[in-house]
């Protein structure tokens, strides 16, 4: 028995996915457990299960941003009517973002859908043509699903089927897609003029149409060819929008602070042989320690209460190659150097391999971001909501500093510490970077 396979809800708050990648095509024999398609949502990218065996009859949305529970395949057996489920699913199936109804292989955003919607608009009687139009496409044999209208309301015109043929027959001369066609018949372009290398894609025709309007000074008048636009994938309008809310909620001010990373690396180099620590993982332990000390830089905002934590969890930056992701270790101050480093290393292999799991960026109570092995001195971080604070590691350079009236040359690293000054006053924040510090130049305090 045929059933509809929805977006799924991957989380208490998920509302919509970015369904980015089909597994499987029209046609093809599934089985239960089979990866079927990529959903992209918090920053994670998530492997979708069959759940049902049978035969992918047909997918109903092929890629863009769909809401939770919505119809986007239907899977049955190979011969079984689906056209009541095929009713039912263009019924409820939203325009979500740039996911299409029944788009084909390799077509662009823009091709008219297949014929079981076409079919539907046109019993509705939602495609407008005049008479003497769709007359003209009966003799010319032109489909009026794919013409776009310019008479009143969108009405087609004898005059819009004429020059859309007129486009099909360069179509014959060039290769073109649908949506290139459609666009050229819109636009008046004479698709069998744009001269390229394969296919004549729906961007060409409006490249070849600015080109060929642009006047001299226009703002929009510079080459195609030297600019490109590229959508935002899931993680990267995720990151937009957190970036953006925290920058509108938190009263942020940063504070940098020199410290001499002497000891540290003594204290990392004797480990070397029966634990490997990098020097994130140190400042994982100090910061957990320190934070126990300071619980306003730990603690988060609600409504007009601040809510202090005995406990530490310190979330670590990964960037990934489309942005970043925030493992979260959780009770640092509890633990010591050895399962941090452990734990650290382990959630980073899965941020690399999109193997990270919901509950693993979760909890996070403060926030470290290193750039040092960028050659970065001093930057701003931004804080990571609903935390208070967040702490940004500079490179280790070797700097010439005065002691005991001597030039001395010694390992300093910056540290950028980022505080929400509604619960982070300026003298909270400069005592925390102290203790910082005080760890950092003395590791062996650590152990008191």
């Amino acid at each position: 028995m045929a059933e509809i396979i929805v977006m799924p809800k991957l989380g208490l708050t998920m509302t919509e996915g970015n369904l980015s990648n089909w597994r499987k095509a029209e046609g093809d024999r599934i089985e239960q457990g089979d990866i079927l398609f990529d959903v992209e949502t918090d920053k994670l990218s998530n492997e979708i299960e069959a759940k049902v065996s049978g035969v992918l009859r047909k997918i109903l949305v092929r890629d863009g941003e769909v809401e939770v529970l919505r119809p986007v395949a239907i899977v049955g057996t190979e011969d079984e009517d689906i056209s009541a489920l095929l009713a039912e699913a263009g019924g409820s199936v939203p325009q979500a973002g740039t996911g299409e109804l029944n788009r084909p292989e390799g077509a662009e955003a823009g091709d008219a859908p297949l014929s079981d919607a076409v079919e539907a608009a046109a019993v509705e009687g939602r495609i407008k043509a005049s008479p003497l139009a769709k007359k003209t496409a009966a003799e010319l044999g032109a489909d009026l699903t794919r013409i776009p209208g310019t008479g009143p309301g969108g009405r087609i015109t004898a005059a819009d089927v004429q020059r859309f043929t007129s486009v099909l027959t360069g179509e014959k001369k060039a290769k073109a897609s649908p949506a290139a066609v459609k666009t050229a018949a819109a636009l008046g372009v004479d698709i069998s003029g744009i001269q390229k290398d394969g296919r004549i894609m729906k961007s060409d025709v409006q490249a070849h149409f600015a080109k060929a309007n642009a006047q001299p000074g226009d703002a929009g008048s510079e080459p195609a060819e030297m600019t490109r636009r590229v959508p935002m994938n899931a993680m990267r309008k995720v990151i937009a929008k957190r970036m953006r809310e925290s920058q509108e909620i938190s009263p942020a001010v940063t504070y940098n602070l020199k410290v001499d990373t002497t000891n540290l690396g003594l204290l990392r180099e004797q480990l070397k042989d029966s634990c490997k620590v990098t020097y994130t993982d140190l400042l994982v332990k100090i910061a957990a320690k320190a934070l126990i000390e300071h619980p306003l830089l730990n603690c988060s905002i609600e409504n007009d209460e601040l809510v202090l934590r005995s406990y530490a969890n310190i979330g670590v930056a990964v960037g990934l190659e489309d942005g970043l992701v925030v493992p979260v270790i959780k009770n640092a101050d509890r633990k010591g150097l050895r399962e941090i480093a452990e734990e650290a290393r382990a959630l980073v292999g899965k941020a690399r391999n999109n193997g990270l799991a919901s509950s693993d960026m979760s909890g996070g109570t403060f926030t470290i971001t290193n750039l040092g092995m960028y050659g970065m001195e001093s930057f701003t971080p931004i804080i990571n909501q609903p935390e208070v604070a967040i702490l940004g590691v500079n490179a280790i350079l070797e700097t010439p500093v005065a002691v005991n009236g001597q030039v001395a040359v010694k390992p300093l690293m910056n540290l950028s510490l980022t505080a929400d000054h509604r619960a982070v006053d300026g003298a909270v924040a400069a005592a925390f970077m102290q203790k910082l510090k005080q760890y950092v130049e003395t590791p062996a305090l650590l152990l008191l």
